[in-house]
């Protein structure tokens, strides 16, 4: 059977951003890129039947490397970001003042946000394949690479946030009771692979921590050598907690109220950005 006269081959890269009510399936621009101009023809028609905008490229490699280019994009960008909050952070800045007062900018700046680390399945993984084909054609993709470095050493600045809290209080890890809230990669979903949470909960344990997590989504989860369930968020369980880091900002989590409650907190996301009362309990990134 020959391609593009008896069957007809093409690829479209997935675009899906979970948890996005905004952005859906069928409102998304679709990037397919056939093995012929027929094939690309056959696919973009089958896709216009569901999807409103369809974007048609010369190749499947075109198509792929669209995904890739889109992955890599958050990806260094979100680095760079991350790598800013470590400046500001030497520096005595608040680097979400500092991005806040950048997005009024109506040209030229597009604002992302620090966190503990990046999850997901595609962003984390995605980029790392594109590095790993290039290097088998002896080229070295210095951004990605990178990246990746800084974004892996945000869950250890978390930890050393959280100790930097302990401190305050005369607390070591050892023995400490640490209550982590949120366990998915991002607010509102239940996903979470390569979630960064799971990261920091391991530093954590082997400081000999007492770590517990509340997550709405996520009842209890088994990776690698953790095997946790949720625990109830009350005001006994925060209370007690000598330290309550937030991990994921879900959307759900009263935070006057968790500042309230805790003795300290570490925001990694900004969530308490709106709390009034109890700001000098709170460490953030």
């Amino acid at each position: 059977m020959k391609v593009g006269k008896d069957v007809y081959l093409a690829f479209s890269p997935e675009r899906i951003d979970p948890g996005n009510t905004v952005y859906t399936v069928t409102n998304t621009p679709k990037v397919v890129g056939g093995m012929t101009e027929t094939c690309t023809e056959v696919a973009s028609c089958f896709y216009r039947q569901v999807i409103s905008d369809v974007v048609p490229v010369s190749s499947p490699q075109a198509a792929e490397m669209t995904k890739l280019l889109e992955n890599t994009f958050r990806s260094v960008n979100i680095a760079l970001v991350n790598e800013v909050a470590l400046m500001c952070d030497r520096l005595g800045i608040d680097v979400w003042e500092v991005i806040d007062a950048a997005a009024t900018k109506p040209f030229g700046f597009m604002p992302f946000y620090p966190g503990p680390g990046l999850g997901g399945h595609c962003i984390p993984v995605d980029p790392h394949y594109l590095a790993w084909k290039l290097r088998t054609l002896n080229f070295n993709s210095r951004f990605i690479e990178l990246a990746s470095e800084i974004t892996r050493s945000m869950p250890a600045y978390v930890v050393a946030k959280v100790g930097d809290a302990l401190n305050q209080f005369e607390k070591n890890f050892k023995g400490s009771s640490i209550l982590v809230l949120g366990v998915t990669y991002k607010p509102d979903v239940r996903d979470i692979r390569e979630s960064p949470a799971i990261d920091i909960i391991e530093m954590l344990k082997s400081k000999g921590a007492d770590v517990s997590y509340h997550d709405p989504y996520v009842d209890r989860f088994s990776v690698n050598d953790l095997d946790m369930t949720s625990v109830a968020l009350d005001e006994g369980r925060v209370g007690r907690s000598d330290c309550v880091v937030i991990t994921t900002n879900h959307s759900s989590f009263d935070y006057e109220w968790i500042v309230k409650t805790a003795k300290c907190v570490v925001d990694t996301r900004n969530a308490t950005k709106g709390v009034q009362a109890g700001l000098e309990k709170v460490v953030k990134l």
